[in-house]
């Protein structure tokens, strides 16, 4: 069976394939703001260089936040219908969770408004709550791995491979008892979606 992935929740568009529990094909570009313009052709570009069609696709798997305010909604909205004219699984997971890919890290996105986003794993686990923290006020252990917008924290930028990670985090995919009740979560309020940087 294959899965399809997808993440729009940060700067990039996410498409990858997973059969079996391997990645058999991804894209991961950079195009911020832009995931909606080119998904549809990424995707159709993704099945027909590997002689795949739609119906090929069994289930669906996609980060639910937190993230852009827009672009959480770009997968989730592709995805949801998707799944209910085929009647096929669609799964979730933490956009945080994620791109920790069964690692061992802090994950930090940038959250907009002097804030981000963080969690702390232990081989994927989190270790604390997943939240959003004023990053004058977040310390970093100097010894702590850094994934994502590293930059806003003194350290590198560092993404991983997400479709890869989508893989290697399947353990923690969440199946949605109603695909038409999946819902972003932001962690904070839309609100503070409109401070701009």
């Amino acid at each position: 069976m294959i899965t399809l992935c997808m993440d729009t929740s940060h700067i990039y568009l996410v498409l990858g394939l997973i059969r079996d529990g391997e990645v058999i094909d991804r894209v991961q570009n950079e195009c911020w703001k832009r995931q909606s313009e080119e998904i549809f052709p990424q995707l159709i570009a993704l099945l027909e260089r590997n002689g795949l069609h739609p119906e090929d696709i069994g289930s669906v798997v996609i980060s639910d936040g937190p993230g852009s305010y827009t672009g959480v909604r770009i997968a989730m909205t592709v995805a949801k219908v998707f799944c209910a004219m085929k009647i096929i699984p669609l799964y979730t997971i933490s956009t945080l969770r994620l791109y920790a890919g069964g690692e061992t890290c802090r994950v930090i996105m940038d959250a907009r408004g002097k804030r981000v986003y963080t969690c702390a794993y232990v081989n994927g686990v989190p270790s604390e709550e997943e939240s959003v923290r004023e990053t004058a006020e977040l310390t970093i252990d100097p010894a702590e791995t850094v994934t994502g917008d590293g930059r806003l924290v003194g350290r590198q930028d560092s993404w991983p491979d997400i479709a890869l990670c989508f893989a290697k985090t399947q353990s923690a995919w969440k199946k949605a008892e109603n695909v038409h009740e999946v819902v972003p979560d932001y962690l904070k309020s839309s609100d503070a979606y409109m401070v701009k940087k």
